[in-house]
């Protein structure tokens, strides 16, 4: 069998066209709470800040407190190009708190009675250009590298992001049932990304299969374990807040449970097509090989990518908690303690179910792989570099 670049091009029209499609259905798509404003009768708007005053910051040791006065030129909303006086209120938090400088952008926040301005509150730095710029970067960087291939990347990617945000984060804010949107979501990305790396061919129903069992197998451990750690879903970060801000209805546990499979997925799907891509060239390589061998090539490969990929979520899951860890070791907390703790027992739930996904899905797309690619002719070429990097 030879490799031929047009039929593969030809396989991915239909999957960039549905992509296409999905995209521009999710641009024009409302969330629903675009009416949820806090403040209405205030515009968020860049300032450039002009000049400050530090007179009223107390200092006590590490803390800071009191109020920053700046004096900022509004650039944009009906006040544009007006200089007014603005505050920024330090609450004692590092993490929060944040000091302004002259020729800094800031996003403020005017709030005004008509025609007239009450307050001008600082709100935080004006990043949004400079992270345009490094997503601008990447994107461009991938596009380069990949060719075509970055150019469906980019699809998958800015699909993605518009689910979540479009799909998923609404519907649970309605309350609707996590785990099944969650999973719903991921089945309908592992069917849009394989087939944008694959095409609508038989290697992305073996991937695809293999990755969807293999989340199946995420979310079942991941509901009975969260219930035998006894791990409520307050957690996560930010969670308390949802609820004081009128969502006590919702099921913070669920969503939690919901979130150990949904962070493990893109793993998951990347474990799948190294798979099914191996095994789909041994089968090129011998196209007389029988499915039970072509399923062992499978098994040999996916035993080598397990323990790295592990590796890879354990890294991915712990480093956000590197400043609680330093805290138990500088406390000089048991280990005992550390491991019972509510906090470390989530992520402990999060790593090592999310784990329990990829030493299941590499056997078992091994298995659809071998079963499906082993049958009939299988459609031509693969994009080996597509297939790591449209993979998230």
């Amino acid at each position: 069998m030879k490799f031929h670049a047009p039929t593969l091009s030809r396989q991915t029209h239909g999957p960039v066209l549905a992509a296409l499609i999905l995209l521009a259905v999710l641009l024009v798509l409302p969330t629903g709470y675009e009416e949820a404003l806090v403040y209405q009768s205030a515009d968020r708007v860049r300032a450039e800040v002009l000049s400050t005053d530090e007179s009223t910051i107390i200092d006590t040791g590490l803390v800071r407190s009191g109020e920053q006065r700046c004096t900022v030129r509004l650039l944009g909303g009906q006040f544009e190009g007006r200089t007014v006086d603005a505050v920024n209120r330090l609450n004692g938090s590092l993490a929060e708190d944040k000091l302004f400088a002259p020729g800094d952008i800031a996003f403020v926040t005017v709030s005004h009675d008509g025609d007239q301005i009450t307050t001008v509150s600082m709100t935080d730095h004006y990043r949004i250009d400079k992270e345009l710029m490094l997503a601008g970067i990447f994107l461009l960087l991938l596009v380069l590298f990949a060719g075509w291939t970055g150019v469906r990347a980019v699809l998958s990617f800015i699909d993605t992001i518009l689910l979540m945000w479009k799909v998923l984060v609404p519907c649970l804010l309605r309350g609707w049932n996590p785990v099944w949107v969650a999973l719903g979501l991921v089945v309908v990305l592992t069917g849009l990304i394989l087939s944008l790396i694959y095409g609508f061919e038989r290697r992305c129903l073996a991937a695809a299969s293999g990755a969807v069992l293999g989340i199946g197998v995420t979310a079942v451990l991941g509901i009975v374990f969260t219930d035998l750690f006894q791990i409520h879903g307050a957690v996560m970060e930010s969670s308390e807040s949802l609820l004081y801000a009128g969502y006590q209805h919702l099921d913070l546990t669920q969503i939690f449970m919901a979130s150990i499979f949904l962070g493990s997925s893109g793993a998951v799907m990347d474990l799948s097509v190294d798979v099914c891509s191996a095994v789909y060239e041994v089968v090129q390589k011998r196209p007389d090989i029988g499915t039970r061998e072509a399923i062992s090539s499978g098994f040999a490969v996916g035993r080598a990518a397990c323990g790295s990929t592990t590796t890879t979520l354990l890294l991915a899951y712990s480093g956000s908690y590197i400043a609680l860890l330093m805290v138990f070791m500088a406390q000089g907390t048991p280990v005992e303690f550390i491991l019972n703790y509510k906090y470390v027992a989530a992520e402990i739930v999060h790593t090592i179910v999310g784990s329990f996904g990829l030493v299941t899905v590499a056997p078992l797309t091994a298995i659809t792989s071998g079963l499906l690619l082993t049958k009939t002719d299988l459609g031509r070429g693969a994009d080996a570099c597509g297939e790591s990097v449209i993979a998230p």
